[in-house]
């Protein structure tokens, strides 16, 4: 049994000297020294030594048991000490190295146009203020005049969730929201995305985007409108821009009208961007229907007001020269990095 606990002891510590990883150090440490190790299958023999031999052969097989630990703990700290500068030096920076070019994101050019229009309303005056873009029935057309039967209401131009829920025609709604919270003066704008079943071609979207204008004080009138968008358009296309307006009709205005802005191509005299007319229609605008101030809770004698709404996709292909409402939406890098 002596002869067997040193042969034990001796091939354990040739084996561990030669063990490269620490998962085999772990197996080699278990069939040594484990449960069913070679030295417990050892020791489980004892009971046939006499009195006078266990005592010494005892002490033996605890000198080679703490020989063998010994061994492992000294291969285990080799091991990962080894393990460490292969990691660092694998894991070795040269700082002295070029860092990598990381591309820096743009602004997207439905942005860029979005916040210079803020920034020209806010110079006047005006707040921007957003709402949902699930919207009830009533927000979207009863208090803004449009009533069951009226064709903007037909499930071929909206996108209804139910019978009375429905994805916003317009910004609207925002303007009635407010209006029911606020108190005159009110000075705001609601830029925001809108939805229409509309067939997806170069001009048009299910998904686009509207800014719309809303102002409500005693003694609003018709020519604060005009200066108003003056200063829009003014601050938008420059100086030297021109805009007209045409009688047209809204439900939720009156009187009502289509503004155009004289072609900044042809300046009037009639080119192929503004085909032949000289002017481009730009925006709608009017005078807040008297029924949708009462719809809000908002006396019509004493408070007036006018409101303003612009397709920000048009004022942007106008602005680029793009021709295909499409591209805005594709996420096409070709595209956007012109900008």
């Amino acid at each position: 049994m002596r002869d067997a606990l040193e042969q034990i002891k001796n091939t354990a510590i040739e084996k561990l000297e030669a063990c490269g990883d620490l998962k085999a150090l772990d197996e080699l440490k278990v069939k040594y020294l484990g449960k069913k190790g070679e030295l417990t299958a050892i020791l489980k023999q004892m009971g046939k030594l006499s009195p006078e031999e266990r005592p010494v052969i005892g002490q033996l097989a605890n000198e080679v048991r703490a020989k063998i630990e010994e061994e492992v703990s000294r291969r285990i700290a080799q091991l990962k000490e080894k393990q460490l500068a292969a990691q660092l030096a694998a894991e070795k920076i040269d700082v002295t190295m070029p860092g990598k070019k990381f591309d820096i994101g743009k602004k997207h050019p439905l942005t860029i146009v979005m916040d210079e229009i803020k920034e020209i309303f806010l110079g006047m005056g005006f707040d921007v203020v957003s709402g949902p873009e699930v919207e009830l029935d009533y927000y979207n057309f009863e208090a803004l005049n449009l009533p069951k039967d009226h064709p903007a209401r037909d499930t071929q131009d909206t996108f209804y969730i139910t019978e009375n829920t429905l994805l916003r025609t317009q910004t609207s709604p925002v303007q009635i929201r407010t209006m029911e919270k606020r108190k005159p003066p009110i000075r705001i704008i609601s830029p925001g995305r809108v939805y229409r079943s509309d067939a997806l071609d170069a001009t048009h979207s299910p998904v686009f985007h509207q800014i719309e204008g809303l102002v409500v004080d005693k003694g609003v009138t018709m020519s604060d409108l005009k200066g108003t968008l003056e200063m829009f358009i003014k601050g938008l296309y420059g100086e030297d821009s021109k805009i007209r307006f045409r009688p047209h009709h809204f439900p939720f205005t009156e009187p009502s009208a289509e503004i155009d802005v004289m072609c900044f191509n042809c300046h009037g005299e009639g080119c192929r961007l503004c085909k032949g007319e000289g002017w481009i229609e730009v925006l709608g605008a009017g005078m807040v229907h008297p029924k949708v101030l009462l719809n809000c809770g908002i006396d019509p004698e004493e408070y007036s007001g006018f409101a303003f709404g612009v397709g920000l996709e048009r004022v942007v292909m106008r602005r680029f020269g793009i021709d295909d409402i499409r591209m805005f939406f594709e996420n096409d890098m070709r595209f956007l990095e012109q900008f």
